[in-house]
């Protein structure tokens, strides 16, 4: 194993739901200034998280040959932050997609919100 492994499948995994953000305009192409605030507020707060865990020594940094080694932190590597990320923008995608589904599915609910 080379090392980034982890890493590549984490970029991989990225570009694909970026692909489906893109396509179908649910997060990033939606709405721009939305998805940045959103996106900050989760990343700080699985960092803060993080940080708490890493502090209380509930969390520590595992070894791995697929993963790169590089650390940002004591016991938090680079590859945490990524997944960090993928894991608000997968979220994301998934509850505006989710929502449209259900749109479709009772669109008449969706008439009557406030």
């Amino acid at each position: 194993m080379t090392g980034w492994e982890y890493l590549g499948a984490l970029a991989v995994s990225f570009a694909c739901m970026v692909a489906v953000d893109y396509r179908w305009r649910v997060f990033w192409w939606a709405d721009r200034r939305r998805a940045v605030i959103v996106m900050a507020v989760g990343i700080a707060l699985f960092l803060v998280w993080d940080a708490a865990g890493i502090l209380t020594g509930s969390f520590e940094r595992g070894e791995s040959s697929g993963m790169t080694g590089i650390e940002l932190t004591p016991d938090f590597p680079l590859e945490e932050l990524v997944f960090i990320t993928f894991l608000c923008h997968l979220t994301m995608v998934l509850v505006m997609l989710a929502g449209r589904l259900l749109d479709a599915v009772h669109p008449a609910d969706s008439e009557d919100a406030p």
